[in-house]
């Protein structure tokens, strides 16, 4: 209570500074930059902007990354903000090491294995909408505690600068685009379903027109809230109040067209308080002349992207036989992702035996079940990687959760050669499409990424429910190493198709010779022990000879991630490199485009900057 009339004058501040300031222009979108000083990627113009705005008052990159991110909390709020969580890969050039930073959501200790299990029925609910429109599907957000975290260690500038930027594109509004209005329309029914999200984002009930300027200034006060009074605002304070209320006593409208229940939570405010973003050893394994670094678990991005990578070494990938190399990269995702489905979970609860699966010795035992024309059957049997890898044993099964698209990857390399790679999420296309009343930003629905139920009576299931646990997440940012200096780091979002998506744009950049700009807009395919999905672009170039020469069959698939990279090039120059078309395209920038020298001052900025 003591905070709010420091949070009332905020407000009233906010809100005249909002009324007073026009709306900010639209900045450009480019899809690659090449030049020195600090470079910035990401899915949108305003966050690239930001970043790039602090590297050129001397931040760092993880200030830069920080502010990004923020900004992305404000104009993508249906797949980033302070209600969900992420993961941070940081190359830090001064201990020439890397470091991994967990901004997981966590389960409230009330939790139960049970959670997602109709009692009426003792099945699982339904995935979408009924399990994840609900407050029973959100977790302790980490956003916010990995920002407090990265910037008290790692940073240079104080948080309450890094917000700045996302506070002026709240109150001054930003340009809808028809990515945005798009993602509303397909959740419309979702969040007209909450008092507090059609206020926000629904005028007149529909979606905000393409070209309309969306404003937030409930979340211009927040951030100023969190600028007042630190993480604890939200962890230990009224935002986080707010938000306990709202995760256990959800506000459903009285005319929801929703068509089910939607459950209360079980968080307290106790969960709140004791979330941590803890450090982690990064996942760490060579790939020729290559060190590749990635998240560990809960995340099972580095582990799955490292095991595919290890059993892809075996083979020579970059032979003139296209069509030969991608069907060997589709069988390898395949025998990992049964890997990843029986073994990855969060390491605070289960047992996870890394080091066995990211050994050579069991690639080499996984990689000798892949046949030069034949398919593995769908789903294969996960190998067991404390074997002593002698052949192609296989062990019973466990099956994956779905995981929701709902995520976002920037990239920020600075001046010093400092590099991050930060993939951040509310997990489905607009979360539990609850909106925190008052407070402007959307909450997760991570909860749902736990397996609802044990798949194969008998198996171990790693990622069932528990109380403090955190789910088993695909994001995968990674930054891969040649002489011990980095070359380039990339990420995606996309659920589950992150992992074959950054594992794609590896094996294009590493093997078959693409820059790292085409890798990124090169046509995907993505097997997950499941059918092989594609996008149409890839199955015309490619479908009709894997079909004939392997059996291969496709289901299309309009889209599979949206990634951003940047790579160090020979030169000195850095080039920044985001999504051409995928999701409305990406926004690239550097600090000095073209290779201009580097400003003698580090508040100076290069005038072509935008």
């Amino acid at each position: 209570m003591r905070a709010r009339p420091a949070f009332l004058l905020l407000a009233l501040v906010g809100l005249l500074a909002a009324a007073q300031a026009p709306a900010a222009p639209q900045p450009p979108k480019e899809a690659v930059a090449v030049g020195t000083g600090g470079a910035v990627a990401s899915v949108d113009a305003d966050a690239t902007r930001a970043g790039i705005q602090i590297l050129q008052e001397g931040g760092n990159a993880v200030d830069a990354a920080i502010a990004a991110n923020a900004v992305l909390g404000v104009t993508e709020p249906f797949v980033a903000g302070i209600g969900g969580g992420g993961f941070l890969v940081v190359y830090l050039a001064h201990e020439h090491r890397v470091i991994t930073i967990d901004g997981r959501e966590t389960a409230p200790q009330a939790f139960k294995e049970d959670a997602f299990i109709d009692p009426a029925t003792g099945k699982p609910i339904p995935f979408f909408p009924q399990r994840v429109t609900n407050g029973m599907a959100v977790g302790v957000p980490g956003t916010l505690a990995s920002w407090a975290e990265a910037a008290s260690r790692f940073g240079t500038l104080p948080l309450k600068r890094l917000l700045q930027p996302a506070v002026a594109v709240a109150e001054r509004g930003f340009v809808v685009d028809q990515t945005f209005r798009g993602q509303i329309s397909d959740n419309l029914t979702r969040l007209q379903a909450f008092t507090s999200s059609r206020s926000l984002f629904l005028t007149d009930g529909q979606p905000p027109a393409v070209g309309s300027t969306f404003k937030n200034p409930d979340l211009a006060r927040t951030y100023r809230l969190i600028e007042h009074n630190g993480p604890d605002a939200l962890y230990k304070g009224p935002i986080g109040a707010a938000l306990v209320d709202t995760v256990d006593h959800p506000p459903v409208a009285a005319d929801s067209q929703l068509g089910f229940t939607v459950r209360p939570g079980v968080m307290t405010a106790a969960d709140l308080a004791g979330y941590t973003s803890p450090l982690r050893d990064p996942t760490q394994v060579t790939y020729r002349d290559y060190d590749v670094y990635g998240m560990p678990p809960p995340s099972s991005g580095g582990s799955t992207v490292g095991e595919a990578l290890n059993i892809l070494e075996g083979f020579d990938m970059a032979t003139p036989d296209r069509a030969l190399a991608l069907h060997r990269y589709l069988e390898a995702s395949k025998l990992a992702f049964a890997d990843r489905n029986r073994w990855v979970g969060d390491p605070g609860f289960v047992d996870v035996p890394l080091a066995g699966l990211l050994s050579k010795r069991f690639a080499a035992s996984r990689r000798c079940k892949i046949g030069p024309t034949a398919l593995l059957p769908t789903p294969v049997l996960p190998g067991d990687p404390s074997l002593p890898f002698t052949g192609c044993a296989t062990v019973s099964a466990s099956a994956g959760g779905p995981e929701g698209p709902s995520t976002n990857h920037l990239t920020v390399v600075d001046r010093d050669g400092n590099v991050v790679a930060w993939t951040s999420t509310i997990e489905q296309i607009a979360g539990s499409a609850i909106t925190v009343p008052g407070y402007g930003f959307l909450l997760n629905n991570e909860l749902t990424d736990f397996d609802p139920a044990v798949a194969t009576p008998g198996v171990p299931d790693p990622n069932l429910p528990a109380g403090g646990k955190r789910p088993r997440s695909s994001m995968a940012p990674t930054i891969v190493l040649h002489d011990g200096r980095p070359l380039f780091a990339v990420g995606s979002p996309g659920g589950s198709t992150i992992i074959t998506t950054v594992l794609q744009i590896l094996l294009d950049r590493l093997d078959f010779g693409l820059s790292l700009p085409d890798a990124i807009a090169a046509p995907r395919a993505t097997q997950r022990n499941a059918p092989t999905q594609a996008e149409p672009a890839f199955i015309s170039q490619y479908g009709s000879e894997l079909t004939q020469r392997f059996n291969q069959t496709f289901t299309p698939m309009a889209e599979i991630g949206a990634a951003t990279g940047i790579e160090l090039l020979p030169d000195g120059s850095l080039q920044a490199a985001a999504e051409p078309v995928r999701r409305g395209g990406g926004a690239a920038a550097v600090v000095c485009p073209g290779g201009h020298p580097l400003p003698a001052s580090p508040n100076a900025h290069c005038a072509t900057v935008p």
